[in-house]
């Protein structure tokens, strides 16, 4: 069983250009997709396709569209009322894959609506094989709120605790990071900005380069960092090694939901008692069988094809000792 949170969840709004974005101009779109989203919704969404036991947790009314949404997928969730309206975000993608998005900041969680969230969280986490905190926070919540999640749930349930996975960026991943998640998921430009490296560029481009990066996070107490680096592939970092997956080249439709799909893979391949490499290798697949989708679509696990990634090891004398 994998439970989220998703903080800060929204209705995405996909916007499929025939042509490249031009600024100023008026364009029309070829097909327009709506759905559910916030990471951790995205991650229960492909792991309800592939018939993996999850359950979102986010705040929201019971008539809000984001709820209304869920029910009618079918995804288990439960949900914080807070009587205020959860945001929209848009993604606007061109024909080569480039997705520009637009995201409001969402509705303001009191201090009171922030407890009970918490609370509610720990409490369904109880028995969980894994437990996520994904996306970013919205107007109130502090950053150090992953983080203190993931104390609270060791603190009541100890050696029995689930996992933790992080998936988040800026100020509440690097305040998540003492807390000392079993694994995180930065791209290159959150790699780049957790650790001060200064060019993320260049992260994406070297996946050597980006696990000796991540290697320090693993040093610091981090359980495992998968890093998703777009076209060059996935690196996963843990303190028995570090390997790197690559699949052949795709078309890419949208990268929307790619990097929540790649976690997701990754996830539900640990339940099966998956080797470190069998399960980056699985995350390659879901993520790159989500880039060739439309919108924010998640695939389901027979779309994948783990078979055509090739995972290979990564000593540490070869990426920089």
């Amino acid at each position: 069983m994998i439970v989220t949170l998703t903080p800060n969840p929204s209705l995405d709004r996909t916007v499929e250009l025939a042509e490249p974005l031009t600024r100023g101009a008026v364009q029309r779109a070829v097909a327009a997709h709506q759905e559910p989203g916030g990471k951790g919704v995205n991650i229960c969404l492909a792991l309800t396709a592939s018939g993996v036991p999850s359950l979102a947790i986010l705040p929201g009314d019971d008539s809000d569209p984001v709820l209304v949404a869920l029910r009618a997928q079918g995804i288990p969730h439960l949900a914080l009322p807070i009587g205020a309206t959860l945001r929209s975000n848009i993604a606007i993608t061109e024909p080569d894959g480039a997705t520009t998005k637009l995201n409001e900041p969402g509705p303001e969680l009191s201090q009171e609506q922030q407890g009970a969230l918490i609370e509610l969280t720990v409490r369904e986490a109880d028995g969980a094989d894994w437990l996520v905190l994904a996306g970013s926070l919205p107007p109130g919540v502090p950053a150090t709120f992953y983080g203190d999640i993931t104390r609270e749930l060791r603190r009541r349930f100890g050696d029995r605790a689930p996992r933790v996975a992080i998936d988040s960026s800026g100020a509440p991943l690097a305040a998540a990071i003492p807390a000392g998640p079993d694994l995180i998921k930065p791209n290159a430009e959150e790699l780049a900005e957790l650790t001060g490296f200064p060019d993320a560029a260049a992260l994406e481009a070297d996946p050597a380069l980006a696990a000796t990066v991540a290697r320090t996070l693993v040093d610091a107490g981090v359980g495992a960092v998968l890093a998703t680096l777009g076209s060059h592939g996935a690196a996963l970092v843990t303190a028995d090694g570090c390997w790197l997956a690559v699949g052949p080249p795709i078309v890419a439709r949208s990268t929307v939901g790619a990097g929540d799909s790649a976690l997701a893979g990754y996830l539900l391949k640990t339940l099966t008692g998956a080797s470190a490499p069998e399960s980056l290798r699985q995350a390659a697949a879901h993520g790159a069988a989500a880039a060739s989708l439309p919108g924010s679509t998640v695939p389901a696990l027979h779309q994948t094809h783990p078979d055509a990634i090739i995972v290979t090891a990564l000593t540490l004398s070869s990426i920089g000792g």
